[in-house]
């Protein structure tokens, strides 16, 4: 291993929040199988006192789940000057087989662990915790992702040698040729992937401001907004970044991170994910509309959700749009009759 201190830091956070977690899921069973609000039993009584120190003890864990994945990026762009061939965190997470699977379920999990906070306050806002079952289930199958990306994370940089000589970011996200899932991307052609890219945003942000409006087609803005995030990650490889970086050929997800760029990538995928992670919100929220302790605020919570989505999407598209407006780079495309 390398005794860095961010990797450290990396492995210290995933073994106290895998602990937490472990801790919390515990009684999280408990609670399954014996919550009952309306029963006076001393068991009952236990739980009610326990269930205000988990759910504290996992907003902080959560918490830091969010920031653990931006903080895993930031490590492997940090480790980039000790491994032949890295030019950026693309080619440290390549420098065994651990690294782009563990940032892969980082991802996944950041979108879980958010979907359990947004659960967790509104459970809170009800007198009777009329969500504690089913914020303890997603608890349930959230667990075993966090334990497992604890073991890929130790196992990623457990295994990492100085000596070992990696691939660029030019190798793996190069569009001449498609060795990889980075390579079949970065292969897109860019103005198709431009029109799939505006269309999806204005068709999502339409949605969005209908259902702030009108209070109708929730799902359908969940389902979009999780469309729209998986499109736009897809075309920061297409084509965003050749924007930002003004070159024809540079694909790179990770160098738009970097000190040169003005770390706008940490500011374009924070609100990237702010934004699918509330837009989802919507979704998990709207069947409990109705529950009768929640009636009162959860309507205008879960509007109020999607009024982020939309704002944070919007900001990631007036940036994106700026970029390749600002930009030097002209892309000519060939015209076929």
């Amino acid at each position: 291993m390398i005794l860095h201190p961010t990797v450290i830091a990396n492995l210290l956070a995933a073994y106290i929040g895998s602990g937490m977690v472990l801790y919390a899921v515990f009684y999280g069973v408990q609670i399954l199988r014996h919550w009952d609000i309306q029963s006076g039993h001393e068991l009952q009584l236990v739980l009610e006192r326990k269930t205000y120190l988990i759910s504290t003890l996992l907003s902080y864990v959560f918490g830091l789940q969010l920031l653990s994945l931006f903080l895993y990026i930031f490590t492997a762009d940090s480790l980039t000057p000790l491994f032949v061939g890295a030019m950026c965190a693309a080619g440290t997470l390549n420098v065994d087989s651990f690294g782009y699977p563990t940032l892969v379920l980082k991802i996944f999990n950041f979108i879980l662990a958010g979907l359990w906070l947004v659960l967790n306050y509104a459970d809170n806002q009800g007198y009777d915790y009329p969500l504690i079952k089913k914020k303890y289930l997603l608890l349930a199958v959230v667990a075993p992702f966090i334990l497992l990306e604890t073991i890929l994370e130790s196992a990623y940089f457990l295994s990492m040698k100085a000596d070992v000589i990696t691939s660029c970011c030019g190798s793996l996200f190069s569009s001449e040729r498609v060795t990889g899932i980075g390579s079949e991307i970065a292969s897109l052609p860019a103005l198709p992937m431009m029109w799939i890219f505006y269309s999806t945003m204005f068709c999502t942000l339409l949605c969005g401001i209908f259902f702030y409006m009108k209070g109708l087609g929730g799902y359908l803005y969940a389902a979009l907004s999780l469309l729209m995030f998986i499109i736009s990650l897809v075309s920061i490889v297409s084509f965003i970044s050749l924007y930002i970086y003004e070159l024809p050929t540079h694909h790179c997800p990770f160098c738009i991170i970097m000190e040169e760029y003005n770390y706008i990538g940490y500011l374009l995928y924070i609100l990237l994910f702010g934004a699918v992670v509330s837009g989802i919100g919507v979704g998990a929220l709207l069947p409990f509309r109705q529950v009768e302790s929640l009636q009162a605020m959860l309507g205008g919570f879960i509007r109020n959700l999607a009024l982020t989505s939309v704002i944070l999407y919007a900001a990631f598209t007036a940036m994106v749009s700026y970029e390749i407006v600002s930009s030097s780079l002209v892309i000519a495309y060939e015209v076929v009759y």
